[in-house]
């Protein structure tokens, strides 16, 4: 049975909520038990949460999988080795509804307020490649492990505005789910949503 376009839209935003709500019950967990250290790997903090995510009794309610280093599939010409040079994406949450699948990728990069370096490479190595379509549709999460959140994105933003993008700065909004949620805007593609999960409380020395 095909959706129309309006309804498959109206179905993909509750989906995008759906995802988020998973997100969110996974950081919240994380930060009760306090598995995670400041010291981890961005993969150690993603296998975390997807283990949390896949735990949660609402994923198979919704009948959605998750999965985490998902290779995405180009249309590049076949030869020896062109599987390894495919691109990874940290998450990739899946649902079939009526015979149609949705699709929500996520990418995740650590952050530390006072690393210009993570801060870099969340602008390059996640958000530019979601405004180049290198990524799907999806979202961009952030582990802060160290220093203040409007700090972090202040400063991610005067990196954004070195690079004359002023226009692309991220913009606090409101989320009934996330305390750090806020939204860039880009020209060839529409909006992308940031989530930061903020682990600096965690009595853990780095």
């Amino acid at each position: 049975m095909a959706l129309n376009q309006n309804f498959r839209k109206i179905f993909r935003n509750a989906y995008e909520q759906k995802c988020f709500q998973l997100i969110n019950e996974a950081y919240q967990s994380s930060l009760n038990e306090k598995v995670i250290q400041l010291n981890w790997n961005e993969n150690d903090i993603s296998q975390e949460i997807l283990e949390k995510i896949n735990l949660n009794p609402l994923r198979l309610k919704w009948n959605i999988t998750a999965s985490r280093e998902y290779y995405l599939p180009k249309n590049d010409l076949k030869i020896k080795g062109f599987a390894d040079r495919l691109s990874r994406i940290d998450f990739r949450l899946t649902s079939i509804f009526l015979e149609q699948e949705f699709i929500y990728y996520i990418e995740a990069k650590r952050l530390k307020e006072n690393d210009a370096d993570l801060k870099r490479l969340y602008i390059k190595e996640g958000m530019d490649r979601f405004i180049s379509e290198k990524y799907p549709r999806g979202c961009m999460l952030g582990y802060l492990l160290e220093g203040r959140t409007d700090k972090t994105i202040k400063e991610i933003n005067k990196l954004i505005i070195k690079d004359s993008r002023n226009s692309e700065i991220l913009k606090r909004k409101k989320s009934n789910l996330f305390k750090s949620f806020f939204e860039s805007h880009h020209t060839e593609i529409g909006a992308i949503k940031h989530i930061l999960l903020n682990y600096t409380d965690l009595n853990i020395s780095i």
